[in-house]
């Protein structure tokens, strides 16, 4: 016993600091915004088995709260950079950065799934049980959990997860209407689309990781550079498979095939979801990997991102001119084809950092871009869903008249547009066209900047066509549209949003400083 005692006594001892060395002090103020979201969704799940029918509407409520809440949180983080799971001998390189790219992208995650969340306590209402509430909830916070993981993520495996965890429930969101041919249609494409991408950027990651031996972001950027001969390819290999899956998530040409079908078979706030929430995700990933992970291929990925971003914006905007204002969902579909043409843009700045010397401040011109787009991208989707309620096919000549009717929902829309248009009194929009247009000649882009330039000037047609025709005489008898009270919020929030926004521009401008490197 005694023989046993002294061996086991330097076993102890040791033991102790190699625990001591595993065991990770966690920032649990970092990580609060998606942990409360996540948590808000649980309890959902679990409240929704006791809920009677008749109260279903108190779980929207919780959810819309606890989505406000968690945007609040944000608020005890703007004091400085924090991080957290970090390596134990290392405490540099970390898996969560709380850093003030990060703040400003959940800010925008968290708020563009709040707005929906108010579109969608409408939505359920009048869909009248036909959409399983509890379920519906849950997924929407499930979502929003990992689209504002993402951007914190500072290593591949997260990365991956957290894209994952915003994409699998927005599939079943997408399809939720049980029985509908056209939702079961949209939710296949979308699935489709997205594990197609998702198998793409693993094998992608694999192949980089292989090449490094490592998953953190910035020992990536290090260790790239030094690569083995025998491993170039390899590495190659895996910066453009990762670029293409990501393109996928982005909604990039050719990877855009699922968007219309999508926007138009899911519910209107999930489309709307989908257009902001859904969009950033992909574009927040897309920068971590290139900009911070693989400077060093910036003259793989920079022509890559170039030309998509060329092909993007004018496969888009030329989809949405062709939409007929008759067809049933039209308004939906240009809505849809716009955001796809909005994506061009948004890709601009983030190829112009592989170009730039400050490359912070060309991913700070997405970020800008992205700020504004999704406040007023989401107002659009607002006005069509109180259009929606008595229009189901939701045309675009639905549209026309609507001053007549409801002038606060028409001068909304209106404004909304013209910002999506870059023109007054759209202000913020023309402020963060030329904030990419400057990103793109400022790199040495002329030619991007030219074709940007055609696109802008192509979509002004579609974007007035459609505000024109909202003060026009209404065809027979004019519909009258009851605004609900949380759908008066959405339009409040996101037209005072644009309004301020547009009135002092420097309030988005001053994130061209991302604090990112």
């Amino acid at each position: 016993m005694s023989t046993l005692a002294a061996m086991a006594q330097p076993l102890a001892s040791s033991a102790e600091p190699l625990a001591a060395n595993v065991v990770q002090s966690v920032d649990w103020l970092a990580i609060a915004p998606p942990t409360l979201t996540a948590v808000v969704g649980l309890v959902v799940l679990v409240a929704d088995l006791f809920v009677g029918e008749q109260r279903k509407a108190l779980l929207g409520w919780v959810s819309v709260a606890g989505l406000a809440a968690s945007v609040l949180l944000l608020l005890p983080l703007l004091d400085g950079d924090r991080s957290t799971f970090c390596l134990t001998g290392d405490g540099d390189v970390c898996s969560y950065a709380a850093d003030r790219f990060t703040l400003v992208i959940q800010f925008l995650v968290l708020g563009g799934a709040l707005l929906a969340a108010l579109l969608s306590v409408t939505t359920l209402k009048d869909a009248d049980k036909r959409l399983p509430e509890g379920e519906y909830w849950f997924l929407l916070l499930s979502s929003a959990a990992g689209a504002a993981l993402l951007p914190a993520s500072r290593d591949l495996a997260t990365l991956v997860v957290a894209l994952e965890v915003a994409s699998l429930p927005a599939f079943a969101l997408v399809g939720i209407r049980h029985g509908d041919r056209k939702s079961s249609e949209a939710a296949l494409k979308f699935f489709l689309s997205s594990v197609t991408a998702t198998a793409v950027s693993l094998m992608g990651i694999s192949f980089v990781y292989a090449s490094t031996g490592t998953l953190y972001l910035t020992q990536i950027a290090d260790r790239i550079q030094n690569v083995d001969g025998q491993l170039h390819t390899l590495a190659q290999t895996g910066v453009v498979l990762t670029l293409v899956g990501f393109a996928f998530k982005t909604a990039a040409v050719p990877f855009h095939f699922w968007v219309p079908d999508t926007y138009v078979g899911a519910p209107l706030p999930i489309a709307a979801y989908l257009s902001v929430v859904g969009k950033t995700v992909g574009f927040s990933g897309l920068i971590l990997v290139t900009v911070v992970a693989l400077p060093s291929y910036a003259d793989v990925w920079g022509p890559a991102l170039a030309s998509l971003a060329a092909l993007t914006m004018t496969v888009g905007n030329v989809g949405a001119l062709r939409q007929q204002a008759t067809r049933a969902y039209s308004a939906v579909r240009l809505l849809a084809w716009s955001s796809v043409g909005q994506a061009g843009y948004l890709l601009v700045p983030i190829a112009a950092a592989a170009y730039s010397d400050d490359a912070e401040r060309s991913v700070g011109s997405t970020v800008a871009y992205a700020l504004m787009y999704a406040a007023v991208n989401l107002g659009a989707f607002a006005v069509a869903a109180l259009v929606g309620r008595t229009r189901a096919a939701n045309r675009i000549t639905d549209y026309r008249g609507l001053y007549a009717t409801n002038p606060l929902a028409a001068l909304l829309l209106a404004f909304f547009l013209l910002c999506l248009a870059g023109l007054p009194p759209g202000i913020i929009g023309l402020f963060a066209k030329v904030t990419v247009f400057s990103a793109a000649v400022d790199a040495g882009l002329g030619w991007l900047a030219v074709v940007m330039a055609v696109n802008v000037v192509i979509a002004l047609f579609y974007y007035l066509q459609w505000t024109t025709l909202l003060f026009r005489a209404p065809d027979g008898e004019p519909a009258a549209h009851r605004i609900p009270a949380p759908l008066t919020a959405a339009l409040a929030l996101t037209g005072v949003l644009g309004v301020v926004l547009s009135g002092a521009p420097q309030l988005v401008l001053r994130f061209t400083d991302t604090g990112l490197f």
